[in-house]
């Protein structure tokens, strides 16, 4: 029974749900000759249920290790769950970030004859949604509406975000174009998801043209839309224009919390004036507004940038005394880096001593495993070995997490080690984005494998994931690095086409 819907249909579903992320990468070694590594996928297959005619999510588990998943039911006590505690438990495992437990008892309850609310149906598609398990998400929309209920807008939201996450434009567009036919007006949510979009991906006509239909629809515009602004001039080198961004704000009366602060510190730090940003940072504080992880991630990391080392370290420090807050493992691997290039090894052991004298285990542990990672020292070249340890000292790996390890395999160019990661990433039920795949590209051009680089950049399009500027920026360093220049190309289509905003092909 095939099911066309309006406004949202994918070819994907017709041959079952299809990963991002496939179960091999091809890397060619030449024209000729190719190389394939396998992926330990943790994989969600849609079945059939024969008398129903809908998709059925069911769940097998995986072969990995430690990535079986077993339904917590009370049925095995004997006693069966009502309808209504199926449900239940289904969105009480959403709210909690178990998606694999959700998505297990969605096969039970569904085995035994019951079918989900409307309720659970939305917060299984906003959970597999916002840990980019996409195809999952999409295959219970689809059932979710071959059932007969009518998702509102907040569904739609999620997938639109979930879709833009991983850079599948087209399922992204499908999503607003089945919002349009339908008649539902676009909310907050839905401008300021397209409008995160359009910034990270440095649309500056698009991310006016979301900001002209708000003001048109009746949005006050608001401090996340002002610090997206002020980060699209930044990143587009128009640091002045972002700073009168502030200046306009304060005169409309606006006033500058958290959101927009942290924006003009960015700025500040990202053009090397460190000087303005802690004037900044300091009148921040003196209008009662307390510095996040954000700030102090961002001062650390523009400190550690323009050679201010000693200061970097000092902000560091006062984050942990005064700020109380736990340090960001994202921002290790800055200090690391850069203490560990002039050889101040010594200074890298007492910044973890630090730590652990003041109770940070599990950030400990995270420090540990990045400075041998960087110092090649051999304990945790292996990614497993890595991921393993962390795991025993009670370290949550989340995506941000599998990233940055990654990232650090990358910065290495361990190339074997990063794809593992990734794999491993995988076998934990995250489905990498295009973040992700652009920390591969940089492993393979680092280690001077530009074919490789390329393969993951066909193999990026070929998923239907429309590559970024971050993308061919990497892939190029990775030609250059080769000393290929000749065999590089920019993809012409990459000066209009991609340009086309998802706002002009369906604003009413």
């Amino acid at each position: 029974m095939e099911m066309n819907l309006p406004g949202l249909h994918s070819s994907s579903l017709s041959h079952g749900i299809s990963l991002v992320f496939p179960p091999y990468l091809e890397f060619c070694h030449s024209r000729l000759k190719c190389k394939t590594i396998n992926s330990l996928c943790h994989v969600m297959q849609c079945g059939r249920v024969e008398g129903i005619g809908v998709n059925t999510v069911k769940c097998f588990s995986s072969s990995t290790k430690n990535s079986s998943t077993e339904c917590p039911s009370d049925s095995k006590n004997g006693e069966e769950l009502s309808c209504e505690l199926y449900n239940g438990y289904i969105c009480g495992f959403c709210r909690e970030g178990d998606v694999d437990s959700a998505m297990c008892f969605l096969s039970e309850m569904e085995a035994l004859g019951f079918r989900p609310n409307h309720r659970s149906y939305s917060c299984l598609i906003t959970a597999l949604g916002s840990v980019g398990r996409t195809s999952e998400a999409e295959a219970v929309f689809q059932e979710m509406i071959s059932c007969g209920f009518k998702p509102r807008l907040e569904v739609y939201n999620a997938l639109l975000k979930a879709f833009l996450g991983k850079g599948l434009l087209m399922l992204a567009d499908r999503v607003l174009m089945a919002v349009d036919d339908l008649g539902i007006k676009r909310n907050r949510e839905t401008f300021e998801t397209l409008l995160d979009y359009y910034v990270r991906a440095g649309r500056l006509k698009d991310t006016w043209s979301v900001i002209a239909k708000m003001k048109q629809e009746g949005f006050q515009l608001n401090s996340f839309v002002y610090s997206k602004v002020i980060g699209l001039y930044r990143d587009n080198g128009m640091w002045k224009k972002a700073i009168g961004i502030m200046r306009e704000i304060t005169e409309m009366g606006v006033s500058l919390d958290k959101r927009i602060y942290n924006s003009i510190i960015d700025t500040f730090g990202k053009y090397g004036e460190l000087e303005e940003a802690l004037e900044i940072f300091e009148k921040m504080q003196q209008e009662g507004i307390r510095p996040d992880i954000t700030t102090w991630n961002s001062l650390i990391r523009w400190h550690c940038k323009y050679g201010e080392l000693t200061n970097a370290l000092e902000l560091f420090t006062k984050m942990q005394e005064q700020g109380g807050l736990y340090p960001d493992p994202k921002i290790f691997i800055t200090i690391i880096s850069r203490l560990g290039e002039q050889g101040k090894w010594d200074v890298i052991k007492n910044n973890f001593e630090k730590m652990k004298s003041q109770g940070h285990q599990r950030s400990g542990a995270i420090y540990a495993v990045l400075v041998d990672i960087y110092g090649q020292y051999g304990r945790f070249q292996d990614a497993e070995e890595c991921i393993n340890a962390l795991q025993s000292e009670g370290v949550h790996l989340s995506a941000s997490m599998f990233c940055l390890l990654a990232n650090a395999y990358a910065q290495q160019g361990l190339c074997e080690q990063t794809v593992k990661v990734l794999q491993l990433m995988e076998a934990d039920g995250i489905e990498p984005n295009l973040i992700m795949l652009n920390v591969l590209i940089n492993a393979f051009g680092i280690a001077g494998r530009h074919m490789e680089a390329l393969s993951v950049y066909h193999h990026i399009k070929e998923s239907g994931v429309s590559p970024d500027v971050v993308t061919y920026s990497t892939l190029m360093k990775a030609f250059i690095r080769a000393r290929k220049f000749d065999q590089f190309q920019l993809p012409r289509k990459i000066k209009k086409k991609r340009t086309l905003s998802l706002v002009h092909l369906h604003t009413k």
